[in-house]
């Protein structure tokens, strides 16, 4: 499995509906695992982002599938980052001409 870094940020709509936020982080939590994933780690962030996801999915389309239903809750923002782990780096740094 794929794993991705999520970096979200509340929006005007997200911090307006505060108090609801835990209840929506964990449906969506929930909903990764429908879509077939796996949390890693959920965290409530201070500084330039709010919240920070790490988690497994079996694809890049199922990852961007996943943020855009995330982000049409009109909630948070988010920008994602595949990442890779040690292993798969250096198996990339070997295929280098």
């Amino acid at each position: 499995m794929n794993t991705y870094i999520t970096l979200m940020k509340l929006t005007d709509q997200g911090i307006k509906n505060l108090k609801d936020a835990p209840e929506r982080i964990e449906a969506n939590l929930k909903g990764i695992e429908k879509a077939g994933g796996k949390l890693i780690g959920f965290y409530s962030t201070l500084g330039e982002y709010d919240y920070i996801a790490i988690a497994e999915g079996t694809s890049d389309e199922s990852a961007a599938i996943f943020n855009l239903a995330l982000c049409s809750q009109g909630n948070v923002r988010t920008t994602t980052l595949r990442a890779f782990t040690t292993k798969e780096f250096a198996d990339m740094i070997k295929k280098l001409p």
